[in-house]
C-alpha cells in the first residue's frame, strides 16, 4: 500500500486549509456535485458531510466520480495551472531570449499572480526557470569543448562576470575553473521535470540532482575535495546509461535502474540508502518504516537525514519516503517534484498488479472435465 489514509477530520482541514502536502496523496469525492478533487482545489469548500476520501484516482473513478474542471486532478499540478502551462510553452517556443517581466506582462499575465504560480509549484519564479534553461547551452557548450566566452554568448550573457556568477551558483564553481581531463567529469541532464546535474568517474555515478537544489554546490564542493579539484566537463559511460534510464523511466517503459553507483557516506547512511533502492516504484515507506526495516527502530531521525544526505536523486529513490499519516515531507528537489514522481510511479505498481493477476489466471487449474 501507498499508505493508509489519515482520519476523515484531518483530511477534511486538510481541504480547508488547501495543504499541499497531500496533494497527489488523496482525493476527496463530493457526493452533492458527483466530482471529485485535489485537496488543494480553489473551488468553494463543500460541506464535510458530503464528502468522502480516496487515496487514488482509480478509486474515485470506480465510484462512480468525474474528475473537476478546476484543479484537474489527473493532470500533474503544475500543469492543471493555465499560467504555467502558457508560459511554459513559451519558453520552449523562445528558450533563447532574454526573458522579463515586461515580456511576461505583454502576453497579459499578471506578474504577481505568474510568481506565486510557480513559486508554489517549482519553488522558483519564471524567470529563474529561463535564465536556467540559458545556462544549460553555456554548460553544454563547455563540454563540448568550446570557450567561455564563447558560452557565455550561448547561454545569453552579456557580462562575463553574471555568466561566471550564475555558473558558479549551480555547480559551486567558476567554470574555468572545470577541466576536460577531471577524474570525476559533470555533466547535464534533461528530463521532464526539470534539468539534473550528474558527477561521474569512468567507472560509477557519484551525484546526480536537480540544478536547482540548494545543497547542489555544497555537494560539489565535497566531491571536488574528494577528487582533489580534479573534476571536469564531459560524459563518461555511467551517466550515458543514467540518461537512457531516466529516459525509459519517464516514457513509462522501465523503473529499472541499473547504473553502478558510488556514495560517500557512513556504513549507517549506506544502509539506508541501499533500503531505499529497495522500495518498488509505486510504493512508499515512513522513516520509521525504513528504521525498523535495517533493523533499528529507535533511529527514525537517523534515518531521516541519511535520507536527506542522498545524493543520488532518483536513482536512490528518497523521494519514496513520506510522513507516517501520509504527507508528503521534505525533498530537496521540491515537493511539487516529489508529488509528480509518485503519479508517475504508480503507473509501474498497476502494471505489476496487472502481471501478478494474469500470471495467477495462467497457473489456475482449469474448471470442469475435458471429454
Amino acid at each position: 500500500m501507498l499508505f493508509d489514509l489519515p482520519d476523515h477530520d484531518t483530511l477534511y482541514r486538510a481541504l480547508l486549509e488547501r495543504d499541499a502536502r497531500y496533494d497527489g496523496q488523496a482525493y476527496v469525492c463530493v457526493s452533492s456535485t458527483g466530482i471529485f478533487c485535489r485537496l488543494t482545489c480553489p473551488a468553494r469548500k463543500p460541506l464535510s458531510e458530503n464528502c468522502t476520501f480516496r487515496a487514488t484516482i482509480g478509486a474515485c473513478i470506480e465510484a462512480g466520480f468525474r474528475p473537476c474542471k478546476r484543479c484537474h486532478p489527473m493532470q500533474a499540478a503544475a500543469a492543471g495551472d493555465p499560467t504555467i502551462k502558457g508560459l511554459l510553452d513559451a519558453l520552449d517556443e523562445r528558450p533563447d531570449r532574454r526573458w522579463s517581466e515586461r515580456h511576461v506582462a505583454e502576453m497579459g499575465y499578471d506578474l504577481s499572480t505568474v510568481r506565486r504560480s510557480f513559486k508554489r509549484h517549482f519553488g522558483m519564479t519564471f524567470l529563474e526557470i529561463a535564465r536556467q534553461r540559458r545556462l544549460r547551452e553555456g554548460f553544454e557548450t563547455l563540454a563540448d569543448g568550446g570557450k567561455v566566452v564563447t558560452a557565455q554568448h550561448e547561454a545569453g550573457f552579456d557580462s562575463p562576470s553574471a555568466f561566471r556568477a550564475a555558473f558558479a551558483r549551480i555547480l559551486g564553481c567558476a567554470p574555468g575553473d572545470l577541466s576536460r581531463d577531471g577524474l570525476l567529469r559533470a555533466s547535464w541532464i534533461k528530463t521532464p521535470l526539470g534539468d539534473m546535474i550528474a558527477v561521474a568517474s569512468q567507472t560509477h555515478l557519484h551525484l546526480l540532482e536537480f540544478v536547482d537544489r540548494k545543497a547542489l554546490p555544497g555537494e560539489l564542493q565535497r566531491l571536488r575535495a574528494g577528487a582533489k579539484g580534479s573534476i571536469g566537463l564531459g560524459r563518461t559511460e555511467p551517466v550515458e546509461q543514467a540518461a537512457a534510464e531516466l529516459g525509459d523511466f519517464f516514457a513509462g517503459h522501465s523503473a529499472a535502474f541499473g547504473t553502478p553507483l558510488h556514495q560517500e557516506g557512513s556504513a549507517f547512511a549506506r544502509e539506508v540508502w541501499s533500503e531505499l533502492r529497495a522500495i518498488p516504484a509505486g510504493q512508499t515507506r515512513s522513516y520509521g518504516q525504513i528504521a525498523q526495516a535495517i533493523g533499528k527502530p529507535l533511529s527514525v531521525r537517523a534515518v531521516a537525514r541519511a535520507n536527506g544526505a542522498n545524493t543520488i536523486a532518483l536513482l536512490v529513490p528518497c523521494h519514496r519516503v513520506i510522513g507516517a499519516d501520509g504527507a508528503l515531507t521534505g525533498y530537496g528537489g521540491g515537493l511539487w517534484r516529489k508529488q509528480r514522481l509518485l503519479e508517475i510511479e504508480r503507473q509501474y505498481r498497476a502494471e505489476r498488479r496487472d502481471m501478478a493477476m494474469e500470471a495467477g489466471e495462467a497457473k489456475a487449474p482449469a474448471t470442469g472435465s475435458a471429454l
